[in-house]
C-alpha cells in the first residue's frame, strides 16, 4: 500500500506485512483493536430540541446561527475567547445534523474533559444516547452523540457527517499527524474547530478559503478577560512573592513549568499538586473545587477544559519555555469564566519578559478592545 488508510502514513519503512496482509506498524496497536461498529439507524431524536437551563446572549445567538449556516458548506473555525461558552455555540449545529438523522462526533484532546462534557451533554440532549470512549470507556463505542479522545477516533473511519474538534491546539493532537489522520479519516463530512488559540494552520486554512472562520469575543455575563499582571524578579524573589501573595482567603491555582517543581512546591505549601502522572486525578479536581483545598498546584495539564468558580492564578517562572503563547492565554482564561465570579487575578511571574507573554497580553487586550473599546 502506498498510504495507511487510518493514520495516513506514508513513510514505508512502517509498511509490514502479517498474517492478515500488509499493515501500518505506526498505528496498529490502534487499528488492531477495532471490533466492528455497527451504524445506527433507530434515531431517538426526532424533532426535539436541544434544553438549556439559560438563553443564549446575543453574540452567542448571532455566532451559533453563523455556524449552523456555514458548516454546511465547508469546515469551520470557530475562534472564541475563554469562557465563552465554546459547547453552547454548536448545539444549534449538532441538532440539525441530528436531526438530518446524521452522525455526530465530538473529539477532543483529553480524557477529562470527555467526561466531564459527556454529563453536561446528557443532560441537555436528554433524549438522546451519549456515550463517551476513552480509556477505561470502550465498552460502548455507539450512541445518537458519540465523545471521545481524539485516540479513540480510529475506531471511526468515515463515520461522522460532523466532527466537532475541540481544542485541536492542545496536547496530543498538536502537531501529532498520526491523530491528525485519525481525525481526518473519521469524517465523512463538515468539521467544526473550536479554540481560543488557533494555531498557524488552522488561520492559513481560512486565508486559503478552505475553511470558514466565526469569531467570539465576549464572555456571556459582560465582562472583559482577565489581563495578566506581569512581575520581573529574580528566582528566589519569585518564591517570596508568590508565598505572601497566597496568604489571603482567596482561592489560587499555581501553574509551574515541571512536575518537579510541582512536586516540591505542593510539599511545601502542603496542598494538592495535578501532573499527567498523578494517579486520581478526578479526587484531586474535586477536592479543589468543592473547596477542601484552597490552593492547587498544576502543569499545563490543567491550562485548559476544566473550569473552576472564583479563582486566582499565578504562572510561576512565566518565562520558561513550556508556557508558550497559546499555553499563558488558555491560563489566563481559566480565571473569571462564571456569572458569579466574573472577575479575579492572573499574575505572570517572570525572571525575564518573553515574547510568548507580550503576545499573549497583546491577543486578550484586542478581544476586550474589540468589545468594550478599552
Amino acid at each position: 500500500m502506498s498510504s495507511c488508510p487510518f493514520c495516513g502514513n506514508l513513510d514505508t519503512r512502517y509498511f509490514a506485512i502479517g498474517s492478515r496482509g500488509e499493515y501500518c506498524r505506526k498505528c496498529v496497536m490502534f487499528v488492531s483493536n477495532i471490533s466492528g461498529i455497527e451504524g445506527k439507524l433507530d434515531w431517538n431524536c426526532g424533532d426535539e430540541q436541544y434544553r438549556l437551563d439559560y438563553p443564549l446572549t446575543i453574540y452567542q445567538q448571532e455566532v451559533s446561527d453563523q455556524i449552523r449556516e456555514k458548516v454546511l458548506l465547508s469546515d469551520v473555525l470557530v475562534d472564541a475567547v475563554c469562557g465563552a461558552g465554546k459547547t453552547e455555540l454548536v448545539l444549534g449545529a449538532i441538532e440539525d445534523a441530528l436531526i438530518a438523522r446524521k452522525k455526530v462526533g465530538w473529539a477532543i484532546p483529553r480524557r477529562q474533559v470527555v467526561l466531564e462534557l459527556k454529563e453536561r451533554l446528557a443532560a441537555i440532549f436528554s433524549s438522546l444516547d451519549v456515550v463517551a470512549v476513552c480509556q477505561g470507556h470502550t465498552d460502548k463505542t455507539d450512541g445518537d452523540l458519540i465523545l471521545c479522545t481524539t485516540h479513540q477516533l480510529y475506531r471511526y473511519r468515515e463515520w461522522f457527517d460532523l466532527l466537532i474538534l475541540d481544542e485541536p491546539d492542545a496536547f496530543p493532537y498538536k502537531g501529532n499527524d498520526m491523530l491528525a489522520n485519525f481525525a481526518r479519516n473519521s469524517c465523512r463530512g463538515k468539521m467544526i474547530y473550536l479554540t481560543a488559540t488557533p494555531d498557524e494552520k488552522m488561520i492559513c486554512k481560512v486565508d486559503t478559503g478552505s475553511m470558514a472562520l466565526v469569531k467570539l469575543n465576549a464572555r456571556p455575563h459582560g465582562h472583559p478577560v482577565i489581563v495578566p499582571k506581569m512581575k520581573l524578579m529574580p528566582s528566589f524573589v519569585c518564591y517570596f512573592f508568590l508565598v505572601s501573595k497566597i496568604k489571603d482567603a482567596r482561592r489560587w491555582i499555581i501553574f509551574v513549568p515541571t512536575r518537579k517543581i510541582a512536586r516540591l512546591l505542593s510539599w511545601f505549601l502542603q496542598t494538592d499538586y495535578l501532573t499527567s502522572q498523578s494517579e486520581r486525578k478526578e479526587e484531586i479536581i474535586e477536592r479543589f473545587r468543592s473547596k477542601e483545598k484552597r490552593i492547587m498546584v498544576a502543569t499545563t495539564i490543567l491550562e485548559r477544559g476544566v473550569t473552576f468558580e472564583d479563582i486566582n492564578v499565578m504562572v510561576l517562572f512565566a518565562d520558561h519555555p513550556v508556557f508558550d503563547t497559546a499555553s499563558l492565554i488558555q491560563i489566563s482564561g481559566r480565571v473569571g469564566r462564571s456569572f458569579a465570579f466574573p472577575k479575579g487575578e492572573c499574575i505572570f511571574l517572570s525572571r525575564s519578559k518573553t515574547l510568548a507573554a507580550i503576545r499573549c497580553l497583546k491577543k486578550i487586550e484586542e478581544a476586550n478592545r474589540s468589545v468594550f473599546g478599552v
